[in-house]
């Protein structure tokens, strides 16, 4: 597993934190000094903490579980949405609908409304409907699909749950928190970190602070995606023992 670049995380301004006056006290372990106003974050502990996260995921990929990527702010969400996609994790960028989690079952039902309104219209079962009824599923399916459609093939509660800006997406945490879901996410320095299992100190405001920290993860869970994958081959290959011959002195 590759190590984080001290360098390109300063690059991309993952050490800026918020101002003085929004700061929360429990980060303070992670602040290296303060300049001008603004608290700047000690990258050593960003980087030990991305490497604690990275392993932690990597191991949940490897054991076939998922994680959720959620970012509903403007500058992460096409960042987290296709970092998602690339290694077929669900994902919520549009917005966090109170008891995506807790009320997994229900929202199901709304992901098996969108799948079969998605059949109607490309199964040609609508060719039969008026064009005015056809336009307004349409228009359905493509509100569906913006809320639900990254967790379209998630038939049960993820094993994680990775977040950008908890103070933002404090429902989500709160959620997660209550079923006993692993937790990762950025914190910035106006965050509280205990409220999560593996916070990352990070700026979570700007956008290349957001992918160099989230392609890293994606990295980290690629590999324990790939190991899984060589694991299974090998799972097969293995001679089956032969039976243990019976006791020549039994009677």
């Amino acid at each position: 597993m590759n190590k984080p670049v001290y360098k390109e995380l300063l690059d991309a301004g993952v050490h800026f934190g918020h101002m003085r006056k929004k700061w929360n006290p429990k980060m303070r372990p992670f602040i290296f000094m303060e300049k001008r106003g603004i608290h700047i974050i000690d990258l050593n502990r960003t980087i030990e903490r991305m490497e604690e996260a990275g392993q932690a995921m990597k191991q949940i990929a490897k054991s076939g579980r998922k994680i959720m990527f959620v970012a509903t702010k403007k500058q992460a969400r096409d960042i987290v949405k296709e970092a998602a996609e690339s290694i077929n994790m669900p994902f919520v960028t549009d917005r966090w609908l109170g008891g995506m989690m807790t009320n997994f079952s229900t929202i199901r039902k709304s992901v098996k409304k969108m799948h079969s309104i998605e059949k109607m219209l490309s199964d040609g079962t609508a060719a039969s409907i008026t064009k005015k009824e056809r336009l307004t599923l349409s228009r359905e399916q493509a509100k569906l699909d913006k809320v639900f459609g990254g967790i379209a093939n998630l038939n049960r509660l993820p094993a994680a749950i990775f977040i950008v800006d908890i103070h933002h997406e404090h429902i989500a945490i709160a959620e997660s928190n209550k079923l006993g879901l692993r937790t990762f996410a950025m914190v910035d320095t106006n965050s509280d970190p205990n409220l999560v299992d593996f916070p990352i100190p990070a700026n979570d405001d700007a956008s290349k602070s957001i992918k160099t920290v989230t392609n890293y993860l994606v990295g980290c869970i690629k590999e324990g995606l790939s190991e899984r994958k060589q694991a299974k081959p090998e799972k097969q290959a293995a001679p089956v023992a032969a039976p243990a011959a019976p006791n020549a002195e039994a009677k």
